[in-house]
């Protein structure tokens, strides 16, 4: 489970749309504020689901090859040929011509409409993989506990570097998250590509091994 959940909050906090759009508030007026509000509801987002999961399954992962264990690696397994079939699509994508790509407008937010973009940005089908692994959680073991919140901290980690960078030097964070904003749109594909393939063969690999 912890490794697989280190994969997963790692692809999480290297999603591309979400990280430009956190730049995004950030660049408004007032922007460290309305940054976290977006990273609490981020969080909030990952903690829900997590719970859920956890209530599922009473703190207790199900037994090996039991309905829920089959059920949760089945959408795993669905969930990676899914990160794989689109990694492709995106793939294809890049190889046409395509026109310039302008960068997401700037512009004041609301500290809610910050939070709001934290929930539609979430990437749910990493999250969804994320749940299913959750589902070999044991709450009696303290390490089960550590490895909750470590995933929850990789997957807000760039969230909350850039929230800090922009606390502690507004300043330079200004022109420096901009550039990184810049630069994230001309090398977005290449990032999605990269990210739904490696992970998606992750998860279909360990979801057969599993099962079989």
């Amino acid at each position: 489970m912890t490794l697989d959940l280190i994969l997963i909050g790692l692809a999480i906090t290297l999603e591309p749309f979400p990280v430009m759009a956190f730049i995004v508030v950030l660049s408004a007026h007032k922007g460290v504020r309305k940054g976290l509000a977006f990273i609490l509801s981020w969080l909030a987002c990952l903690v829900l689901v997590i719970a859920c999961v956890l209530l599922f399954t009473g703190g207790t992962p199900p037994k090996a090859h039991s309905a829920p264990s089959t059920a949760s690696l089945a959408v795993k397994l669905a969930i990676g040929v899914g990160l794989i079939a689109y990694g492709v699509y995106r793939r294809r994508r890049t190889d046409r011509p395509r026109r310039d790509r302008a960068s997401p407008a700037k512009g004041d937010v609301s500290p809610w409409t910050a939070a709001g973009l934290a929930v539609l940005l979430q990437p749910w089908g990493l999250v969804a993989a994320g749940a299913a692994t959750v589902m070999k959680a044991d709450l009696s073991q303290a390490a089960s506990w550590l490895t909750l919140m470590l995933y929850c901290l990789l997957a807000t980690s760039s969230l909350l570097a850039m929230e800090l960078y922009a606390t502690f030097r507004p300043g330079a964070a200004e022109a420096r998250l901009d550039s990184l904003r810049t630069w994230m749109t001309d090398h977005q594909d290449q990032a999605i590509v990269t990210l739904s393939l490696l992970l998606g063969f992750w998860l279909v690999g360990r979801s057969i091994y599993e099962l079989v």
